[in-house]
Order: structure tokens, then C-alpha cells, then sequence
């Protein structure tokens, strides 16, 4: 008698394959992948389709993740909204105080159990996981991230909501490219689509959503990722206007800036600026240093590091409660140049200081809040010592609040394109986006002179996922050769190979495609799954890959630049490229991986900064 499955199993057939109901549902997402293809004919059309419902998702869910920071802070601290203040002076000191060490306790005890690592997650992975070939960031954990950061905003850590909300919208886009098994290049796209949605919902800023996913996450300017987060990013602005309202995020007080003259005074607090950010950036992984120095002396488990960083948060929110959560409420004080400067000084070191001991103690969140806070703090003490020795030369504080905002936290993010574009629509004020320009570009240009990193970059390295910058004067990663990191290609097929040889190669090929060599080894194209599944779809007779092969695939010699060959496979949408020995002979000598570009250092530099 044959051996049968146990009843109700319905994993295994009797083969011991897979299930034929396993299968087809493995099988559903090319599928269907194929079918959108098949109907519209194009993958810029496909993409745009994809595009608006990554769009509409992040929207949604930064709308969720927004909504779980009102119930946790009502939990924490009795009321949801932004402005808690009033609130805070109605409760007792030990309730301010232990809010955030308790609620630290338990979020640590929550990430250690349900993120890799017991680490926080954030805008670096992002970031790790868009230039990698596969680059997949894990749903599961992505949705525990949140929830921690959410609550870490709750309980009042001095951290931002916005890097959560980035992070959030592209684990959604990268289930999506996951599910449908789009290409490295597609998927690479759809995560800056999720991340402009999320953007421009949490700030009601399309623009700046399009130009952070672009500066930050997709590193490439060409219309074939420009268009389709441009539709992500106006279709997260819709549904936030719909739910929250068309306003800016900060009214500034009419205080136009005076005088021309009064520019070189921006780019000096530009200069400055840009040390602030970064002693900030410094103060932040000092703690962490401390904390990792520290803990295994005297026994102190990760997650309970955050406890003692809220505990310190709640020592400081004692006589400053401005330094308690996103730090909006301190922010916008600092921009109507309300506050004198004594206290502006004394407010800048305690939101420092508080958002030091919860981002280095492990609390999840982002940075982007309370640099704008330390920013517009540190820009409106700036702004009335300015005043204090040329009344006539200066404007209002809270103009010289804003230009520090901005300076500031592009030092911070290393992204000053869209920080500038991000303070101009969070206040819809021209009147001071030349100044803001002025003093961000000055404070950028300051990082660059110090060779100093964003807070981005220092993190990816710092977790070995990309390679330390060289120094300034060294050979840097745009002297790297296509020649120097090629590897063999160990899955190309005969233009008479038939499904089977085709299938076997795809599953074993990086990326699925698979190269076609005639018999002198020469290159006769390429050939992918999704081409396979079409001719297979409309054809009854046998397929073979010369029937299929794409000839115009571009190749590299190995002379060529790694920057260069990285910008093609954006621009092709192409995980790696054949190198041949030379673009007339087309005889193969290997394949360079985009990923191992990334590992020699080598990086796509955007028009007019390289």
C-alpha cells in the first residue's frame, strides 16, 4: 500500500512536493504581475498604478501611527493632543516623573522581545535596504517598530515622529514589491514612493516628500523614479488634507527680513548651526557609547536601558516639560519669539540633553523633531544677541528661529534640499525661504569642510552596513573600477536552450535573468522570468531563449567607473550588468553586482554635487 498524507495535511502531496494549493498561491503574485503587464503594456504604467496604491497605504498607515500616539500618550499622561503643557502643570511630579521611566521599561522589554536585535529601527535601514540588490525590509518587525515608536512618543521621549513614519511607509512599499516579485530597481523605487507618501502626510509637504525620498532613499534623479513618487507623494497629500485640513505646521509672526545686508548674519548662524548639530549628533552617540561601556560592568541588560534614559528625561521634564515628546509645542514658542533668552538657552541644553539620553538609551524614534526644536531654540538665542549688538540689522527672533530650524536639522539628516523645502511648506512663509536657504547651505557646507557625516551615515557605518568615508585627500570610492570587483557569471544559457534549461538558470540567477552566450562566448542578450511567462502565455510551441533574448541589454568593460555602472542599473532598472571584454567584440568576461559596488564604497553622486 502507498504511503498517504496524514488527514488534513495539506502541505506535502503524497511525492512529497509541495502542495498543488502551495504552489498556486506561491505562483498568484508573478501572475498577476504578468496579467497588469500584459495590460498595460508598459512598466512606467504599471509602476504609476503601484505607485498611487503605495501612496494611499503609507497615508493610511501614517494616520494610524499618528492616532497610536495620541492613545499612548492618553495613557501615559491623560490627554492626546499636541499641546500638553497645560496638562503637564496639573499633575504630580512623581506621575512626570515616572511616565517615561516606566513606559521605558516596558517598551524596552517589547522591542527586546520583537525587533531584531533589540535595537530601535528607523530611516538607516531604509537606507541600508535600498542599496542593496534584494534589499527587503521584514514586515513583521517593521510593524513592531512602529508600535514602539509610538509609544516611546507617548510616554513623552524626546524623539521624532517623522523617522518612524518614513520607516513605517517603506515596509509597507517593500511587502508590496516583495509580494509581486518586482526587480531590485522596481522595488528600489516603490520604497521612495512609501517614503514620499509618508513625508508629505505627516507634514502636509508634497514637494519636500518627493525630494526627501529622492535625496535620501532612491539616490537618483532620473524621470523613471522621479514620476512615480511624485504620484505617491501627491496621493498621501490628498488623503492627509482630507483627514487633518490644508495648514502649515507652524504660523510664523509677520517678520520679514529687513534688510539684503542681513544675509552674510544667516550664513554665520549657518556656520554655526552646523556645530550645534553636530555636538548634537555627537551628544547622541556619547549616551549610546556610555551605555555600551557601561552595561556589561555592572550587569545591565539592554532592555532596560531605556528605563534609565527615561528616568533621566523625567528628571529634566521636572523643570522643563517643554522637553517631553515630539517638541512641537517648544518649537513653535521659539518661532513666534516669545521667549526671552535665558530661557531659550536653558531649553536648548535641556532638549539636548533629553534627546541624547533617549535616542543613545534606546527609546525607538526619529531625530528630524527635535532637531528642529534645538534648531529653532538654539537660531532664536542667536537671533536676539544679534539684536542685543545691531538692533537695526536684525529682524525678529523668530526669524532667525527659523533659519536655525532648518540649518540645523539639514546638518543633522545630511539632506539639505529637502529640509529647506520641508521648513518653506511646514510655515508657508516666502518671506524668509531665502534666508532659510542661505543659513541650511552655509551649515551644509560646514559639515562638508569638517568631513563630518549625518546622523544617517554615522549609524550605517557604525552597524558595518556601509563602509567609513575616506578622508579627505585619499583615493575615494569614484576611482573604483568595474575591472576591480566583477565576479563570474555561472548561469548563462545557449540561445537553443528550451523552458527547462531557462527555468532552472532563472531560480539560480541573481535577479532571475539569465544571460544568453552563443558559442564563442559572445554576448546575445538577456532573457527574464517575465518574458518567459509571456511568450509562454501566448505561444503553444517550444520557447527557446534565442526566441526570447533581449539584445539592446547594456554591458560594461571593466575599465568603466563602479559610480558610473550603479547609475546605469538605476536607470535600467537592472540589479547587475554583463562586462565584456569590449562593446564591438561582446565576449563575456563576468557580471558586477550592484550590491558589491555599494560594498567597495563607490555611490551615485546627484547633478551639480559631484
Amino acid at each position: 500500500m502507498k504511503n498517504r498524507p496524514p488527514a488534513g495535511d495539506s502541505r506535502k502531496t503524497i511525492a512529497g512536493g509541495p502542495h498543488p494549493a502551495i504552489d498556486a498561491a506561491r505562483r498568484a503574485p508573478v501572475r498577476l504581475l504578468v496579467r497588469l503587464r500584459r495590460l498595460m503594456r508598459h512598466d512606467q504604467l504599471l509602476l504609476a498604478v503601484l505607485a498611487v496604491l503605495v501612496g494611499g497605504v503609507a497615508a493610511g498607515a501614517a494616520i494610524v501611527f499618528r492616532t497610536a500616539i495620541s492613545i499612548s500618550q492618553s495613557l501615559a499622561y491623560g490627554t492626546g493632543g499636541l499641546q500638553i503643557l497645560d496638562r503637564l502643570e496639573q499633575l504630580a511630579w512623581w506621575h512626570i516623573l515616572l511616565a517615561p521611566c516606566a513606559g521605558g521599561l516596558l517598551l524596552g522589554l517589547f522591542q527586546h522581545r520583537f525587533l531584531p536585535g533589540g535595537r530601535p529601527m528607523g530611516v538607516p535601514d531604509v537606507i541600508a535596504q535600498a542599496g542593496r540588490a534584494k534589499g527587503r525590509l521584514p514586515f513583521r518587525s517593521g510593524l513592531a517598530a512602529a508600535v514602539a515608536s509610538a509609544g516611546a512618543l507617548g510616554v513623552g521621549a524626546s524623539v521624532g515622529r517623522e523617522g518612524p513614519v518614513v520607516h513605517l511607509g517603506a515596509v509597507l512599499a517593500s511587502w508590496f514589491g516583495e509580494t509581486l516579485r518586482l526587480s531590485s530597481g522596481l522595488r528600489r523605487t516603490l520604497l521612495g514612493c512609501g517614503v514620499a507618501s509618508a513625508v508629505a502626510t505627516s507634514f502636509n509637504a508634497p514637494i519636500a516628500g518627493v525630494f526627501f525620498a529622492i535625496e535620501v532613499v532612491v539616490a537618483q534623479y532620473g524621470v523613471a523614479a522621479f514620476a512615480p513618487v511624485v504620484l505617491a507623494s501627491v496621493t498621501g497629500t490628498a488623503i492627509g488634507r482630507a483627514w487633518y485640513g490644508d495648514f502649515p505646521a507652524f504660523i510664523l509672526p509677520a517678520n520679514p527680513v529687513g534688510t539684503l545686508w542681513e544675509l552674510p548674519v544667516f550664513a554665520l548662524l549657518g556656520f554655526a548651526s552646523a556645530a550645534l548639530a553636530l555636538a548634537f549628533i555627537r551628544s547622541i552617540f556619547l549616551v549610546d557609547g556610555l551605555f555600551d561601556a557601561w552595561s556589561p560592568k555592572v550587569g545591565l541588560p539592554r532592555w532596560a536601558r531605556p528605563a534609565l534614559g527615561g528616568l533621566g528625561v523625567g528628571l529634566l521634564a521636572l523643570e522643563f516639560p517643554e522637553v517631553l515628546g515630539v517638541g512641537y509645542e517648544v518649537t513653535d514658542r521659539a518661532l513666534q519669539g516669545d521667549l526671552p533668552f535665558g530661557l531659550l538657552v536653558a531649553l536648548l541644553v535641556a532638549k539636548f540633553s533629553a534627546t541624547a539620553l533617549s535616542l543613545g538609551s534606546g527609546f525607538s524614534g526619529g531625530v528630524f523633531s527635535p532637531s528642529l526644536a534645538v534648531g529653532a531654540l538654539g537660531g532664536g538665542a542667536f537671533g536676539l544677541a544679534v539684536a542685543a549688538v545691531s538692533p537695526d540689522l536684525a529682524s525678529g527672533s523668530g526669524t532667525y528661529a527659523t533659519v536655525g530650524m532648518g540649518a540645523v536639522a539639514g546638518a543633522v539628516l545630511g539632506a539639505p534640499i529637502s529640509t529647506i523645502l520641508i521648513v518653506f511648506e511646514m510655515t508657508a512663509d516666502y518671506g524668509v525661504t531665502t534666508a532659510v536657504m542661505v543659513g541650511t547651505v552655509s551649515a551644509a557646507m560646514t559639515m562638508g569642510r569638517l568631513n563630518a557625516r549625518s546622523i544617517f551615515q554615522l549609524q550605517l557605518e557604525r552597524r558595518g552596513l556601509v563602509p567609513a568615508v575616506p578622508a579627505r585627500g585619499t583615493a575615494g570610492a569614484r576611482a573604483v573600477r568595474v575591472g576591480d570587483i566583477l565576479r563570474p557569471s555561472d548561469h548563462a544559457v545557449s540561445p537553443e536552450a528550451g523552458v527547462g534549461d531557462i527555468l532552472l538558470a532563472c531560480r539560480a540567477a541573481p535577479g532571475g535573468r539569465v544571460l544568453v552566450l552563443s558559442g564563442d562566448g559572445r554576448l546575445a542578450g538577456m532573457v527574464s522570468p517575465i518574458d518567459l511567462a509571456a511568450a509562454l502565455a501566448r505561444s503553444s510551441g517550444r520557447v527557446t531563449a534565442g526566441a526570447l533574448v533581449r539584445s539592446d541589454v547594456p554591458v560594461l568593460e571593466p575599465d568603466d567607473e563602479a559610480r558610473a555602472a550603479l547609475a546605469l542599473m538605476a536607470e535600467r532598472d537592472l540589479p547587475w550588468l554583463p562586462v565584456v571584454d569590449g562593446r564591438e567584440t561582446r565576449r563575456l568576461v563576468g557580471i558586477v553586482h550592484e550590491r558589491d559596488i555599494h560594498r567597495s564604497g563607490a555611490r551615485v553622486t546627484p547633478p551639480g554635487q559631484g
